[in-house]
């Protein structure tokens, strides 16, 4: 079941944004933390801001148990827990990335569901789309997923704090190939000679 979604585009009275009917935010907490991760399917997703999703936690696992073909590990969901903090990277996206980024999280599977939160931000509350693993059973991820989870928090600046935390995750040690992770070292390199070419116009 599909979450509403905010509509408007104004800066509301009690400091909550809202968006148009065009685009919506996207909290994510995962490995669409990474740029190149996210815009690998969905090419509109651009920077909001940093935010802060409190009583929740971050933890990692599989739905059912069944392990993640994908990254070979646990993989990253959010379930509540009070005094708790989860820090991400808000995105705006356009709305016809809506389906791929579902697609991405398995929503017609029935592995994630979208929900929606309400983000903290410089004194703002953002209400934004993310997702929720169903019937999770815990599992350390892969060396390979917690490394894209540690790169996207170290690009966007994420607390020091959390991302020392991030980085000193259990993992299963899982050793073997992973397509995902080739396709995203070509989206990487693309992205490096992209930054360097503009650095040179400049």
């Amino acid at each position: 079941m599909t979450v509403p979604l905010p509509s408007g585009d104004a800066l509301m009275d009690n400091g909550t944004e809202s968006l148009n009917a065009s685009t919506f935010l996207y909290f994510a907490y995962g490995s669409n933390l990474l740029k190149e991760r996210l815009q690998m399917r969905n090419p509109s997703a651009a920077v909001h801001c940093v935010a802060r999703l409190k009583d929740y936690k971050l933890v990692f696992g599989n739905h059912k148990g069944l392990a993640s073909q994908r990254w070979h590990g646990g993989v990253a969901t959010i379930e509540p827990s009070a005094g708790d903090a989860v820090w991400g990277v808000v995105w705006r996206m356009n709305m016809s990335d809506l389906e791929s980024l579902d697609r991405q999280e398995n929503v017609k599977m029935g592995i994630y569901s979208p929900m929606e939160v309400s983000v903290s931000t410089s004194g703002q509350h953002l209400h934004c789309r993310t997702y929720i693993m169903n019937s999770c059973v815990y599992a350390p991820p892969s060396p390979q997923y917690l490394q894209v989870i540690v790169m996207g928090a170290e690009q966007n600046g994420l607390p020091e704090e959390y991302q020392e935390k991030l980085r000193s995750i259990e993992t299963n040690k899982y050793e073997g190939r992973l397509p995902v992770m080739e396709e995203l070292e070509k989206a990487l390199k693309k992205s490096k000679e992209r930054t360097e070419e503009i650095e040179c116009e400049d």
